[in-house]
């Protein structure tokens, strides 16, 4: 059996700008079959931007060279400054699998001019414009990503190593005009999207990406027994009082299990706080009356009753297995971002224990 690899993508501060995110995500997850088990939010440094634009020319083909001089330029032009009142966020995703750089180049393919067969993510993604004399005019990758082990290794460690600076939550990325109703807020996508590659968590967040909002934080995540308690805490009264002790402790419990992994009563105390064995993806935006935004896409809480159109209604099974969980109110969604930790860099020892395994 072929060895795993990490393998990662970048998706770019114009992708992110565009809300191009969720369908990103979805063809890097269902076209790559890998697994998803990192990720972070960067708005990049200069110092950061100018390191990894060292890297990128490496061809001595011509050709190839041409291009990968076009994304050093990209690299160096758009991963900083301000457009807009906005300073450039970018998306950094971490793949792992067997054969997982390979799988990543098939996907995410290369920049061709005039190529719009939508076959790779570029095709339908990038642009790549010259004029008649075949000057470049215009040029957007979409996605950047690196294809053979040694630069796979060499990128993931120096964005690691700017990953607590640069990385994170972005809430300061943003400008707003002033009096604005700025709020953050979180959703989780809840483990059922995860159960096998396919499209359903990019199309969760294609379908978030109507409120206009801005993503400033996502993180892959396991919960842990701990923190599936303590997050739908609050839910256990009110289970408790509508079906009675009993059988309310166990639909709560049930709860815990889907996003955890594990019932309470059956986690002995040495694995309460250690990550569960189901994955989410937490995501913070921000935005004007981003809690109330969220909450009208998603939809109710049983699907049977979300209105057309809701992330709800086109992904939801259950009221428990309903596709993602969107905070209520501005102070939940802190007391929540707390508990998942969304903040934490849980990015940097992924890849140092990686490759100290090598």
């Amino acid at each position: 059996m072929q060895a795993e690899e990490l393998s990662y993508a970048i998706v770019t501060p114009y992708s992110t700008r565009k809300s191009r995110t969720g369908g990103i995500v979805a063809r890097l997850i269902s076209r790559t079959g890998l697994d998803l088990v990192g990720s972070r939010m960067f708005a990049p440094s200069a110092e950061l931007a100018k390191r990894y634009a060292q890297t990128i020319v490496t061809e001595s083909d011509p050709d190839h060279r041409a291009t990968q001089e076009l994304i050093r330029d990209y690299v160096l032009k758009n991963f900083t400054g301000e457009i807009n009142g906005q300073r450039p966020r970018v998306l950094f995703l971490i793949f792992r699998g067997s054969d997982a750089i390979e799988k990543i180049h098939r996907a995410v393919g290369h920049i061709v001019h005039e190529r719009t067969r939508g076959e790779t993510i570029r095709d339908t993604f990038g642009d790549y414009f010259t004029d008649s004399s075949g000057k470049v005019t215009y040029f957007e990758p979409g996605v950047l990503a690196a294809f053979n082990a040694d630069a796979v290794e060499r990128d993931l460690k120096l964005w690691a190593e700017f990953s607590d600076l640069d990385g994170g939550i972005l809430d300061r990325a943003i400008e707003f005009p002033p009096g604005m109703k700025v709020e953050k807020t979180l959703v989780l996508i809840k483990p059922d999207n995860f159960k096998f590659p396919n499209l359903r968590p990019g199309g969760v967040i294609e379908v978030f990406s109507r409120t206009g909002l801005y993503i400033v934080g996502f993180k892959v995540h396991c919960m842990s027994v701990a923190q599936a308690e303590e997050f739908y805490g609050p839910v256990l009264t009110v289970l408790e009082e509508k079906l009675g002790p009993e059988k309310g402790r166990s639909a709560w419990e049930e709860i815990v299990e889907f996003m955890a992994g594990l019932k309470p009563s059956k986690c002995p105390p040495e694995r309460r706080e250690k990550p569960g064995t189901e994955k989410s993806i937490a995501i913070v935006y921000q935005g004007v009356d981003a809690v109330r935004k969220v909450r009208d896409v998603l939809g109710p809480t049983d699907p049977a009753k979300a209105p057309p159109g809701s992330i709800r209604k086109e992904f939801g099974q259950t009221i428990m297995i309903n596709a993602a969980h969107a905070s209520d109110s501005v102070e939940n969604a802190k007391r929540e971002m707390a508990i998942v930790a969304v903040a934490e860099n849980n990015f940097k020892p992924l890849i140092e224990n990686f490759y100290r395994r090598q």
